[in-house]
């Protein structure tokens, strides 16, 4: 669709764009991106025709762009650019007809039957037909850059340029954009390419990225190559986290600020603790990074309160998280900032240690319970019940957690768990086996994410021999304790 070879241009001799290669496929969403400076805005002026190439070529549909007339080349391409505060009093509708012109024939450009219903169409499509008598300059900004867009498309266009079409406008409007750009680059084939200032947004909606630095191309391929964590420090110069985004196949970059200075060392250990008949609660000195399967505060995140709560073993509850949430609220823990569990176990009889490794350490608070108790290997012969008789792992580490470290903290602390149910010999007994856990059993890790750093977790890497350690004596403890209990 559109070709570029060895292209160099600019505004004078010097040239800022240097030798750029790339080509655009027919219905990609193709973005451009970069630091200040980086080339962006004249590389886009150049595709469009506004700036000559000095060197090389771009080739648009298998011909030369400057072999273009500017009517010629509108009946193909329309430039959407930054949101100016200028704008002439115009109506909406007026201002959006005027990206027909290229299409009118004849001295006096009548106005037919076709004109106005491809204007109509755009009118809806971008959601400005409630505004089309208003005047442009009485607009706000997210509804100005909606009727410069309904212009540009009004030209039918098959491919359309965007310099950060999504500046200054607020979420909503962004999403509703990019969202349909992207169904139009699926069902119309129509090429977008567009400059942008959010690596967020272009990692969520772009086919392919290109990057800049300084003039030059440093990488042209899909997001996940191009956004990758050095890269982009190297690039943008500072400092950057890459995560997945949680709910499509999409890279999503984050800035991390520098805290070093701003942070008091925070330790945990049993001065956090607080032990009371409805409940174990542990306040942190700041919050801490999180990856549990508690009631509340599931999956990964920052938390600063840590609650197991007390329920009767009959405990049913439909919306058992809405009623978590109000206990908390109402015991004055902040739901969004507590992770929450249950338990049926009395909490009188948890078991909990501090484990000291070399410039870093352990704290482990463990509720155990077996009552339903489960074989995993033979968790098929077991009819499904939300029971609360559980064994509740708490592991809170003085030291600075990888990604990976979290995870395999989890394993080594339900290997441990494991292994003390089979020397205890507790029994599955629906399947007359070795238990291996409880049916709803909750485990969480939270790391302070100072000192230290703990790149591994497995059972013979130092965090993971504590970890290993704890578990086993305080599942053991917590487990003697409840079947004591149980036999009186």
């Amino acid at each position: 669709m559109l070709k570029l070879q060895n292209v160099s241009g600019g505004y004078t001799e010097n040239a800022i764009i240097k030798d750029v290669s790339f080509y655009v496929q027919k219905g990609e969403l193709f973005g451009i991106l970069g630091p200040n400076g980086s080339g962006k805005t004249t590389l886009l002026k150049l595709l469009s025709g506004i700036l000559p190439n000095q060197r090389g070529s771009i080739v648009l549909k298998n011909r030369l762009l400057h072999h273009y007339t500017p009517k010629e080349l509108a009946k193909i391409m329309a430039v959407l650019p930054q949101l100016s505060s200028q704008a002439f009093s115009y109506t909406v509708k007026e201002t959006v007809a005027l990206g027909r012109y290229a299409h009118q024939k004849g001295w006096f450009r009548a106005w037919g039957q076709e004109d106005e219903a491809i204007v109509q169409q755009v009118l809806e499509q971008t959601n400005i037909k409630s505004l089309e008598r208003k005047l442009v300059q009485e607009l706000s900004g997210g509804e100005r850059q909606r009727v410069f867009l309904a212009q540009a498309l009004a030209q039918e266009p098959e491919i359309l340029l965007l310099d950060e079409p999504t500046n200054h406008l607020d979420l909503s409007f962004q999403k509703e954009l990019l969202d349909l750009l992207k169904q139009w680059t699926i069902q119309k084939k129509l090429t977008v390419i567009s400059i942008f200032h959010d690596l967020n947004l272009a990692g969520l909606y772009c086919d392919r990225l290109l990057l800049l630095e300084n003039g030059e191309i440093n990488i042209d391929d899909c997001p996940n190559e191009v956004l990758k964590e050095e890269r982009i420090k190297n690039v943008y110069r500072t400092e950057v986290k890459k995560l997945p985004h949680p709910m499509v196949a999409a890279p999503q970059m984050v800035i991390q600020p520098d805290t070093g200075s701003m942070k008091e060392v925070v330790v945990i250990d049993e001065s956090c603790l607080v032990i009371q008949d409805e409940w174990i609660s542990l306040k942190a000195p700041s919050q801490l990074r999180t990856m549990s399967s508690g009631v509340l505060g599931a999956g990964t995140g920052w938390y600063q309160y840590f609650v197991n709560r007390h329920v009767r073993k009959d405990y049913q509850c439909d919306d058992f998280k809405n009623e978590m949430a109000s206990f908390l609220k109402n015991n004055g823990f902040e739901p969004s900032e507590t992770v929450g569990m249950m338990t049926a176990v009395v909490l009188e009889d948890v078991s909990y240690r501090l484990y000291k490794g070399d410039s870093f350490s352990l704290f482990v608070v463990v509720t155990a319970g077996a009552g339903n108790a489960v074989d995993a290997s033979k968790g098929e012969e077991h009819v499904f019940s939300m029971r609360s008789s559980t064994i509740n792992t708490w592991l809170f580490i003085n030291g600075e957690l990888s990604e990976e470290a979290f995870i395999q903290s989890i394993m080594t602390a339900t290997e441990s768990k494991a292994k003390v149910l089979q020397d205890l010999n507790i029994i599955d007994k629906v399947t007359n086996t070795v238990a291996t856990g409880t049916s709803t059993d909750s485990i969480l890790v939270a790391a302070t994410q100072q000192g230290k750093k703990l790149d591994f977790a497995g059972t013979i890497t130092p965090l993971g021999k504590l970890i290993g350690k704890g578990v086993y004596e305080c599942t053991k403890e917590a487990l003697q304790m409840s079947r004591r209990r149980f036999l009186c």
